[in-house]
């Protein structure tokens, strides 16, 4: 097996499908066209046709929808492991912006390259669905969050699944994790504003639950996150046995 099968895209796709020799050679290849992007300036633009996707191999992007009245709301946050832009690729349009936190490093994939590797490796393709479809059922999560959690049991559900998605890929733990997100960044995917999600964040601490402090989010108590969330990790399907 060769170093890449210890890459963040490996490592996710393996847990839902042992992956052959054959199938990491593919991924290999779809890493051929390797770029770096600054922190934010746009990658892909809403509305951008005849793009590439990428996957995320170094850093942290945030995929948002622009408003008319110049504000946006973040859908997700993407990290190393992740596809960007598969569905505008496949669907020629996109329907939302992807912009670098940081400094980021991704491989760009063509539509006739992933094609090709859907064709030739019908079990990966049967992984990245499940990727995809894991990345739906991650937005329905936070749907239902902006609609009907609290914002304290907002804010642990969203943070306790950030650490299972990078837990996944080997940058994360029970005990916490590294995150460059700001404040802002938090109020705009969560629906709150900055200064109701500095409050939250320090009743969260003050409870003895979480510290996000210099860009590290600490578990104090993880169990009693998880009750406060009532966080089940089941949606993120990657607790089981890979498929065969």
């Amino acid at each position: 097996m060769t170093p890449f099968a210890n890459s963040p895209l490996t490592r996710k796709l393996s847990a839902f499908v042992a992956l052959s020799k054959a199938e990491f050679d593919v991924l290999e290849r779809l890493h051929q066209r390797r770029r770096s992007f600054v922190a934010g300036r746009d990658m892909v633009h809403q509305g951008q046709s005849d793009q590439a996707a990428y996957i995320l191999s170094a850093g942290w992007v945030c995929s948002y929808k622009l408003q008319p009245d110049g504000t946006r709301q973040i859908v997700d946050f993407q990290v190393p492991g992740d596809f960007l832009g598969l569905r505008s690729v496949l669907l020629r349009t996109s329907d939302h912006s992807f912009e670098p936190i940081v400094e980021i490093e991704a491989a760009e994939v063509l539509k006739s390259d992933l094609l090709a590797a859907f064709s030739d490796t019908p079990r990966l393709a049967i992984a990245i669905l499940w990727a995809a479809s894991r990345d739906e059922a991650m937005v329905v999560e936070h749907l239902v969050g902006i609609g009907r959690r609290d914002a304290d049991a907002r804010m642990a559900h969203f943070l306790l699944e950030l650490g299972s998605r990078l837990a996944l890929v080997g940058m994360g733990s029970r005990e916490g994790y590294d995150c460059p997100l700001t404040q802002y960044h938090l109020a705009d995917v969560l629906g709150l504003s900055a200064i109701h999600v500095n409050r939250v964040l320090r009743q969260l601490r003050e409870r003895g639950l979480v510290t996000f402090r210099d860009g590290r989010v600490s578990f104090e108590d993880h169990a009693g996150l998880v009750k406060l969330a009532e966080f089940d990790a089941a949606y993120l399907d990657q607790s089981g046995p890979p498929l065969k």
